[in-house]
């Protein structure tokens, strides 16, 4: 009976590490937010502007965000093209990217507001909303990460972290930071979320 109960035991533990690894992947290429009926929705946060003044993310109420850390001087800073590219061709249909410089991944966004604001602009053209520059994880979390990972999604595990949000305001996926913005299945959902 012992040596059944020990054998049970260890299938058991087997099958929970392979749910917890295989979870893990799901999150890596996009997963559905698990509490996103009931976290509220973004366009109620609070954040800052690059420029340092207070604001919400009210003014895009309506439209489909994607929200993303951003960094000036990671590896992946080339993304910055690719969501330009993806921004202009989806505005007009109610697409948004909000863009939240953050610190946290090896110091890779030293800059001040207006380094900032100038290198996204001169190297990338920048056109979508850039806000202040935030923490994305952490016990000093921003309230919009907050917001983003409060349904158990992973927060950001580097720069260029992406979460797709619908026009209802509710978190619908995570998208890890080697996600570009033109890949297949993050356009698929984005354009998706577009049509409802």
């Amino acid at each position: 009976m012992k040596t059944v109960l020990l054998i049970l035991t260890g299938v058991l533990i087997v099958g929970i590490g392979l749910v917890l690894f295989f979870m893990r992947g799901a999150l890596a290429t996009g997963v559905q937010h698990p509490l996103a009926d009931s976290q509220g929705v973004l366009w109620d946060q609070e954040s800052r502007t690059l420029a340092g003044e207070a604001t919400t993310l009210a003014p895009w109420r309506g439209q489909v965000a994607l929200v993303v850390n951003v960094a000036s001087k990671c590896g992946l800073t080339p993304q910055y093209a690719g969501l330009e590219s993806l921004y202009t061709e989806l505005r007009d249909r109610g697409f948004v990217i909000l863009a939240f410089p953050s610190n946290d991944f090896m110091g890779q966004e030293p800059g001040t507001p207006d380094e900032i604001r100038t290198f996204c602009t001169d190297n990338f053209q920048v056109d979508f909303p850039l806000f202040a520059k935030v923490r994305v994880k952490g016990d000093r979390m921003s309230g919009v990460y907050g917001f983003l990972t409060a349904g158990g999604l992973e927060p950001p595990s580097w720069n260029f972290t992406k979460y797709l949000v619908g026009r209802d305001g509710r978190v619908i996926a995570r998208y890890a930071p080697r996600t570009r913005p033109d890949d297949p299945h993050l356009r698929q959902a984005i354009l998706a979320a577009l049509g409802e």
